[in-house]
């Protein structure tokens, strides 16, 4: 693979003349690139400080293009992106036009751009990593809609893989099943949880914001603890909503039980999820959430809403439970398991088995095959 160009909304930051970027996304590039020669990175570029969450990519001499990030949420928003597109749009053009394969990602505004403008490169290699939810039934912002339908219109767009999370039915052929990985073969090592019966340990993991719900978690745990459950959540992100949980927390004296964490790097992450009994989070739409699929490989069960794929992880129930998203009958479906040990220990198990089929290993090779399909390995 020559030249490879990367189309993103995410944010950077430089430091060191080096790049860095949201953790998840660039350990999962960090493999596509195992096969790149040259590097071509379009996208939005800030000054701020690296945080705990944050890595660098794994490559020699990137060559980063700046571009600014737009939104229409407002009018003065929408007003400043009518001068700042057809700027941004020349800036991805050039950058197709120069690449031997483009990877657009998706959704986002500046994936949206990306969408458009690589209708107009149709014999070019290209993939798309559409990591929102890709349920043709789901309620999404009509940006969002757009660049599904634009992915999934193989007239427009050709030469493409495009790779979503789940299985949904009556999609175009350029429409690939995927999936996304944190933990390498080598850390399949054995987890043993300390019984539930003397504390519950939930853990949730994600940004404070609404759309991730973490409120509805606060409350759940509230509610356990009024039944005399001995419950302790742990909180991992940051976001607009820690006023108002920090808040909510105090009022109604649940300091001892529930504990904002904060950013924290990778392996803090892993050994909560490797203490923790159940992995919550409630959000109200999703990809493939990593968070569920992490704290699975470690044993915890799942607790998920109905959004996306997470039935399919959490197997309709058999391997988790999928929220109601009803105070009263959430909680009644913990106390299900919570009160019987063998059923806890049956979900436990089938979402370790579950999640540990898909590591880096086997998500490397995945990326091997799209970007390098005439060569086999033995």
């Amino acid at each position: 693979m020559k030249r490879f160009l990367i189309v993103t909304s995410i944010i950077h930051t430089k430091d060191e003349n080096r790049y860095f970027g949201y953790g998840p996304y660039i350990n999962e590039m960090n493999i596509w690139l195992k096969y790149v020669n040259q590097l071509d990175v379009l996208a939005p570029l800030e000054k701020r400080d690296v945080t705990p969450i944050d890595l660098a990519y794994e490559f020699d001499n990137v060559n980063f293009k700046k571009v600014d990030s737009f939104s229409f949420t407002t009018v003065k928003s929408r007003v400043i992106s009518f001068f700042k597109l057809p700027i941004i749009f020349w800036q991805i053009f050039v950058a197709m036009r120069q690449a031997d394969h483009i990877h657009l990602r998706c959704p986002g505004n500046i994936g949206l751009i990306g969408c458009i403008v690589q209708v107009f490169f149709p014999y070019k290699n290209k993939t798309a990593k559409y990591a929102g939810n890709w349920d043709p039934k789901s309620n999404q912002p009509w940006t969002y809609k757009l660049q599904k339908r634009i992915l999934s219109n193989s007239f427009l767009t050709r030469n493409m893989q495009v790779l979503v999370y789940g299985e949904w039915e009556n999609q175009s052929k350029n429409i690939k099943p995927f999936f996304t990985a944190t933990y390498h073969e080598s850390e399949k090592v054995l987890v043993e949880k300390s019984k539930i019966d003397l504390a519950l340990k939930f853990v949730f993991v994600g940004s404070l914001v609404i759309g991730k719900n973490p409120m509805y978690a606060v409350k759940l745990i509230a509610e356990l603890i009024k039944k005399g459950y001995n419950v302790t959540l742990e909180m991992y992100g940051e976001g607009v909503e820690r006023n108002i949980l920090e808040k909510y927390i105090r009022t109604n004296h649940l300091e001892n039980h529930i504990f904002l964490r904060g950013n924290q790097n990778k392996e803090t992450v892993k050994e909560a999820y490797i203490k923790s009994h159940f992995v919550i989070l409630p959000s109200i739409s999703e990809g493939w959430p990593k968070a569920i699929a992490e704290g699975m490989f470690w044993g915890c069960v799942p607790v998920g809403t109905k959004v996306s794929c997470v039935p399919y992880m959490i197997d309709g129930g058999e391997r988790g439970i999928l929220l109601e998203m009803d105070i009263n009958k959430d909680v009644q479906q913990l106390e299900n398991v919570v009160l019987d040990n063998k059923n806890f220990e049956d979900k436990s198990a089938k979402a370790l088995h579950w999640s540990r089929k898909y590591t880096l290993n086997v998500f490397q090779e995945e990326i091997k095959k799209i970007l390098l399909p005439n060569i086999t390995t033995d």
